[in-house]
């Protein structure tokens, strides 16, 4: 068994279907039902379980699988594999002649077969290919399935060999990446959940223009918190030679639900260093803590009242939506306790904007962004983490620097209002160039978006000519756009917006 394999047989599901998926077209499904049966002796047997996993499916599953292929000669978008075989058979240079004629053919098998005609093109002429679909036109539909299905194995194989040959060098680069510089020792405990009720109310908030959170009641103070200790007396835990300095993790859970009652403050960062500055004081046998926090938002529910409606104070309802995090590292130096590494964040805010968005389109014949744009309605998938220049402005909240998540959130959907970018990519810098601008005591944001453009069934329902015209959507295909981006204070003068851009 090679290295090599060994390797492939390390790795996660999402990792081996992102790199063989597109071994058979646009059938991701062969790599995912080949992932379970691992390891691997070799990828000529990697091979053969792909191909068995379609022999042995459906012929439903078989046809959609051939009817994935694109006719060959087709001035058509395609995916990379089939473009450049097909370039490299010199179907991207046919004649006006052999182009009609092959589409000709292409046409006449597809109505006989119901699949487009298959050929691994590797080795062919135009003139060969030519032939053997006038050959092949003419057989009975059992035997050119079967065929047609041989013709995909070949190409799949093709393709990983390619794909080995590519990485040549980098198999060595690869497994000495791999090797471990430093030990990797932590343990900890996750999902520790903590309702702390009448925790100190988060006032003192000053109000932006994009906003209008000023507070919070923390009538019900809610987060899921996990820590991971580290220290090098732990080794001996590990090795099991001697359990002196062993903490267990119920003890972690216990510690810090217990001081979720002495704590008087009123964020989530301030309780997360507040209990991590107790864990490195009480056990000294920890010289790093890590400990990260997921808010648990319990919304205010309306009630009625004698002069209308009010907001209870005694029932809150969980919220299914965006939600605050943070982060915080703290380490013994000498005989102090420093908080070395902090972020707090928002997670999971979903945004939809249904018209106005001016995003580039794409060109099917050169892939590239073209002149045209397109405004259906965008959804924005996006997670935001800051940091403060001061660690205990996010700290302390009755500094009065604390930015809350609810306002960045606020601040997040202003700029997405207001932006006609024509990228998702500027759209982020102006996301952060607003909050750096809003908060001068942040020194950086950092963005991670994921994009989708609904797809437009129909374009034209309007009840009258004075309403708006209305359209229907669905999500679009699987494939989406991701992005990952910070920015400092420095790209504020670096690299300014416009007036109109800035905003507020």
């Amino acid at each position: 068994m090679s290295e090599f394999i060994k390797l492939v047989n390390n790795w996660s599901i999402t990792q081996f279907v992102h790199t063989f998926g597109g071994l058979f077209e646009e059938s991701p499904w062969v790599a995912e039902l080949t992932w379970p049966t691992r390891p691997f002796n070799s990828f000529e047997q990697m091979m053969k379980v792909m191909t068995s996993m379609v022999l042995v499916s459906n012929e439903d599953a078989q046809l959609e699988l051939l009817r994935k292929h694109p006719d060959l000669g087709a001035r058509i978008h395609m995916s990379n594999h089939s473009v450049n075989e097909q370039s490299g058979a010199g179907l991207d240079h046919l004649t006006e002649a052999q182009y009609n004629e092959l589409r000709e053919l292409n046409q006449e098998y597809t109505s006989r077969f119901g699949f487009p005609f298959i050929l691994a093109v590797k080795g062919h002429t135009t003139d060969s290919i030519l032939e053997a679909i006038r050959q092949r036109n003419h057989r009975r539909p059992e035997e050119e399935f079967q065929t047609a299905l041989q013709e995909v194995f070949k190409i799949a194989s093709i393709r990983l060999e390619q794909w080995i040959d590519q990485m040549g060098d980098e198999q060595a680069l690869v497994v000495r990446a791999a090797k471990t510089q430093q030990r990797t020792m932590y343990y900890g405990k996750g999902d520790i959940w903590i309702y702390r009720s009448y925790a100190k109310p988060l006032t003192g908030i000053q109000v932006i223009p994009e906003s209008p959170f000023a507070g919070r009641s923390n009538i019900l103070f809610g987060m899921n918190v996990k820590v991971a200790i580290q220290g090098d007396h732990l080794l001996s835990s590990f090795a099991g030679s001697d359990l002196s300095d062993f903490l267990p993790t119920e003890a972690m859970n216990h510690f810090i639900l217990r001081h979720a009652s002495e704590y008087t403050g009123a964020t989530m960062e301030g309780f997360l260093a507040y209990v991590s500055e107790r864990f490195l004081v009480t056990y000294p046998q920890i010289t790093k803590i890590q400990m990260t926090g997921d808010q648990i938002l319990l919304e205010d529910t309306p009630i009625q009242t004698e002069g209308g409606y009010g907001v209870s104070d005694l029932v809150f309802r969980y919220s299914q939506n965006d939600r605050a995090t943070a982060a915080i590292e703290a380490q013994h130096v000498g005989n102090r306790v420093e908080l070395n590494n902090h972020f707090s964040g928002i997670a999971d805010l979903r945004l939809i904007k249904v018209q106005g968005n001016e995003l580039a389109d794409l060109s099917s014949e050169t892939y590239t962004a073209s002149s045209k744009t397109t405004s259906n309605p965008l959804a924005l998938y996006l997670s935001v983490n800051w940091r403060y220049a001061d660690p205990r402005d996010g700290i302390h909240d009755e500094r009065g620097r604390y930015v809350p998540a609810e306002q960045v959130r606020d601040v997040a959907a202003t700029a997405f209002h207001d932006s006609t970018s024509a990228s998702i990519e500027h759209l982020l810098y102006q996301m952060g160039h607003r909050l750096l601008s809003r908060f001068d005591q942040l020194c950086e944001v950092s963005f991670e978006s994921n994009s989708r453009t609904w797809e437009n069934i129909l374009s034209v329902i309007q009840e009258s000519e004075s309403s708006p015209r209305g359209a229907v959507y669905t999500e679009p295909n699987p494939s989406y756009g991701f992005q990952g981006f910070s920015m400092t204070r420095d790209d504020l003068e670096i690299h300014p917006l416009n007036s109109k851009e800035e905003g507020a």
